[in-house]
């Protein structure tokens, strides 16, 4: 099915579509970094000793952490899918 788009497709249509799978992974990249940074601030936040309501926030981060890594790959999967459909104009 893949091939039979992509041999009706002109060259600016194919390397548009090349621009958008390489944005979609860019995409999942950044959320995944982002999920990163939050995991590493939980870590700290939840390390300090000396406060104890800072704590609370260390498991908030832990959560948007792990929200972000899930909402990141729905993301991606669903936009690699209508890729592969050949759906452009939903996007």
């Amino acid at each position: 099915m893949e091939s039979e788009i992509e041999n009706t497709l002109i060259v600016r249509d194919f390397l548009a579509r090349q621009r958008t799978k390489l944005a979609n992974d860019r995409t999942l990249l950044a959320y995944i970094r982002t999920s990163l940074y939050f995991l590493v601030s939980g870590t700290a936040l939840i390390k300090v000793e000396d406060l104890e309501n800072v704590k609370d926030f260390g498991y908030v981060s832990f959560l948007i952490s792990v929200l972000l890594v899930a909402l990141g790959f729905i993301n991606y999967f669903r936009l690699r899918r209508k890729l592969l459909k050949g759906r452009y104009m939903e996007m």
